[in-house]
Order: structure tokens, then C-alpha cells, then sequence
């Protein structure tokens, strides 16, 4: 793909957040998107008219609720669009990733034989590791893939290695929040149904820097959270139809007994759900507005998806293409500083086996001490683990503050990767 046409900066001006100034007049420098992306002004306007217009619940023979019901619809037919899911009908909504992920640990854990065995890896965050790891309490075995300390690969020898006929479930990342690599989903479905089990895959890190299909990853469940990008703080599921009509759900009584709204437990976020739609029609637009600048044959060109699925798909592309060479110019310049040491791939003829996300430590210097003296400065990152406690465990360095991470996302600009070099090397 060619890098050198695609220039997202316009962009910026769609974030209200970016606009914010510190007291001495510079902007704010927001790296902290791993943790939580901006928003553009069409999600916050969607939600607002949420309240004005369709402010109810479900259900209802009035105009209210109906409109309401159909922000629910409309914001379903936009992540099966987002994720290439087969039906609405796969997509399950909650609070965040964490909720989804303890609520069907519990369902799938109903289905469960003592010593039957989960896989889980020390490459991810805790929420795919935590709600796998409670099923020990059921005679469940939790077995854990490793990765390699040098490049933060997971280990897919190691992980073959694990898997038998009493391997239930497999849970992994997309990619990892603490330092970015991406892993070989397909593969990695096709070892785990060899053995007849199934594949979870947490998405979040993944979700804002790569397009997703789920029918060509493979994997039996997805999940993922609208913060992470660019909307509002919602959780999204999905799952096979045939296995969420399989589960049974901890429900209340009256409530409905088919997918997805059985795992829907109590009244969803409606107004995030609107802002919802809203983010996946922002990056929809992109595609539009970009596709000409994108390959028209070959991987960019995604003729194998149609309407706004399609279009997505050339966003994600967009986005890839912008933000590889800002990742190139951050990596080159911190490796220039003395005493940085960074963790992750970092080969650029690799980089499309990680996201733009940059973890470090730095001699003499705690990862709180450099979070705090960029903060002072406008310049947002984040420091310790990030919830990824086996990532910096294994890496040896949770006892001493854990890592600064340097997250990406298609708003930034190589002007606030300078900014940020610039007070790095005025510690």
C-alpha cells in the first residue's frame, strides 16, 4: 500500500477534545488512547439527541420507545457491519468488555466438567484471563500459553502444546494492550477447532487500527468495547448464533429468552448505544472520503464486502496506512534516547504484526516519574501495567512501576510525536 497519499489530519477538527489548551496555550497531546480513544462531535451529537427525541425504554406503543428501540437495532446492525458478523442478531451489548467476558465465563462454565481444561496467555489483558481463571472454583484446569520475552510474541509452539482433547476454550487477544503485537487469529482458530474447542478473542486493543471479520478469523466469540474506538463506553459481543442459542444465560425471568437480548441483563445504555452507531458511521464516512486515496485492487481494494461493510474495511485501511509511518518516526526517535529500552517488535518490515502502541522503560527514571512529567506538560500517556499485570510480570519490570505506553491513533500528528521527544529528552 502506498503510505506517502493518506493524510488524516483534516480529522482532527471533528474532536472537540483537541481543541483543549493547557494554562500556557499548547494543546493537549492525547497518547492515551489504549486506555480510551476521543470521540468525534457526531457521537456526542447522536447521544444528546438520544435524550431529546428517544429517551425511554423498550417496548412501548408510544413514539419514544419505538425510537429507541430502533437506536438498538440500528446500533446491532452496526457492529455485525463493523465485525462482518452473519446477523444482528450475533451482536450482544453490556457495560464493557470485562462484564461480557465474567458473564459468559459463567454460561460457558455451566456447560463444563470438572477437569475440563481453559487456555489462557501472559500476553493479555486481565479481563480475558481473570473471568477464565474463576472457573478454577468448578474443578476447571486453566492452562497458560507463554511469550517470548525478546519480541513479545506469543508463543504458538508453546500454545500448540497445551492443547488436547479435554481443551475446552481458548481465550486470547486480538493484540496486546501493553505492547501492541497482533496475533495470527486464523491460525491460531485453526489449532484450537483441531481439537474441538472453541476460540475467544478479546478485540479491544485491536479494534481502532485494523479491520475485523470474524468469519475470516475464525474464532467462535468476539469481544470488543466502543471507548477503545472512538465512541462511548459500551461492550460489545459477538458470537456464533448457533452457540449463543447453545448457552444458557443468567437471566431475570421475564425477560427474553432468545440471543442476543438474553444475555442483556437489565436496561442497556441506550444513549451509548446511539453513539454507537454514530462512531461506525464516523469511521464509515472515512472510508468513504479515503477509498480513492487506497489500492483499487488487491488487499485495499475489499471487493469481497459491499455497502457500509466495505467502507469500513477501507477506514481500517486508511487508518493503518496513516499511522505506520507516525509509529516508524515515534520508534526511531525514542531509540535515540539514552537509557530507553522498548519492548515489542521492533523491525519495521514487522510492523503489521503489531499496532502503533509503543511501551518503554527508561534508566534512572520510574515509568510514574515519566508519565507525570509529560502529564505536566500537556502530553498524556500511561504508566504501570494497564491491567496486562502477567505481561509485566513476565517481563520482570511490575516491581519496579511497570511500563510507559505511547498509544497512537489516526488523530495524532508527527508535530505532538516531536512534542513528546522533545520533553523526554529535557528530563
Amino acid at each position: 500500500m502506498n503510505t506517502s497519499r493518506i493524510d488524516l489530519s483534516a480529522l482532527r477538527s471533528q474532536f472537540p477534545a483537541l481543541q483543549q489548551t493547557d494554562a500556557n496555550g499548547r494543546p493537549y497531546v492525547y497518547f492515551d488512547g489504549p486506555g480510551g480513544t476521543q470521540v468525534p462531535q457526531q457521537v456526542m451529537d447522536a447521544m444528546a439527541d438520544y435524550f431529546v427525541r428517544a429517551n425511554a425504554n423498550c417496548g412501548g406503543h408510544f413514539i419514544t420507545s419505538r425510537r429507541n428501540d430502533d437506536i438498538i437495532d440500528q446500533a446491532r446492525t452496526a457492529m455485525a457491519d463493523f465485525i462482518n458478523a452473519t446477523s444482528a442478531a450475533e451482536i450482544v451489548f453490556g457495560a464493557n468488555m470485562t462484564s461480557l467476558t465474567f458473564s459468559f465465563s459463567r454460561a460457558i462454565g455451566r456447560m463444563l466438567q470438572p477437569d475440563d481444561e481453559i487456555i489462557v496467555t501472559h500476553l493479555d489483558h486481565d479481563a480475558n484471563i481473570a473471568p477464565w481463571a474463576a472457573l478454577e472454583e468448578k474443578g476447571i484446569i486453566i492452562k497458560w500459553a507463554d511469550f517470548k520475552c525478546e519480541d513479545c510474541r506469543l508463543d504458538l509452539g508453546h500454545l500448540a502444546s497445551l492443547l488436547n482433547a479435554k481443551t475446552k476454550l481458548v481465550a486470547v487477544g486480538y493484540a496486546s494492550n501493553a505492547v501492541g503485537t497482533i496475533n495470527p487469529i486464523a491460525e491460531i482458530a485453526a489449532m484450537v477447532h483441531a481439537v474441538g474447542a472453541w476460540l475467544w478473542v478479546d478485540a479491544v486493543h485491536y479494534a481502532p487500527h485494523g479491520p475485523i471479520d470474524v468469519q475470516g478469523a475464525g474464532c467462535d466469540f468476539m469481544v470488543c468495547s466502543a471507548y477503545k474506538f472512538f465512541g462511548p463506553h459500551v461492550g460489545a459481543l459477538w458470537g456464533r448464533l448457533d452457540l449463543l442459542e447453545q448457552l444458557a444465560a443468567y437471566k431475570v425471568r421475564p425477560s427474553i429468552t432468545t440471543p442476543p437480548q438474553k444475555f442483556e441483563t437489565g436496561t442497556l445504555n441506550h444513549e451509548g448505544l446511539a453513539g454507537v452507531s454514530a462512531a461506525i458511521d464516523y469511521l464509515a464516512e472515512m472510508g468513504r472520503h479515503y477509498s480513492n486515496q487506497l489500492p483499487s485492487t488487491g488487499v485495499g481494494a475489499h471487493n469481497e464486502y459491499s455497502g457500509r461493510g466495505r467502507e469500513l474495511k477501507q477506514a481500517m485501511d486508511a487508518i493503518m496506512a496513516y499511522e505506520k509511518p507516525l509509529f516508524v518516526k515515534l520508534l526511531t526517535e525514542i531509540q535515540k534516547i539514552p537509557g530507553t529500552r522498548i519492548y515489542g517488535i521492533i523491525d519495521p518490515t514487522e510492523f503489521d504484526q503489531r499496532c502503533p502502541t509503543l511501551a518503554f522503560t527508561r534508566e534512572g527514571f520510574t515509568p510514574s516519574q515519566i508519565a507525570e512529567h509529560l502529564g505536566n506538560q500537556g502530553i498524556f500517556v500511561w504508566h504501570g501495567n494497564y491491567y496486562a499485570l502477567s505481561v509485566t510480570e513476565k517481563l520482570g519490570v511490575e516491581d519496579s512501576g511497570g511500563l510507559v505506553r505511547v498509544g497512537l491513533a489516526h488523530y495524532n500528528t508527527a508535530e505532538e510525536i516531536d512534542r513528546l521527544i522533545t520533553a523526554l529528552k529535557n528530563m
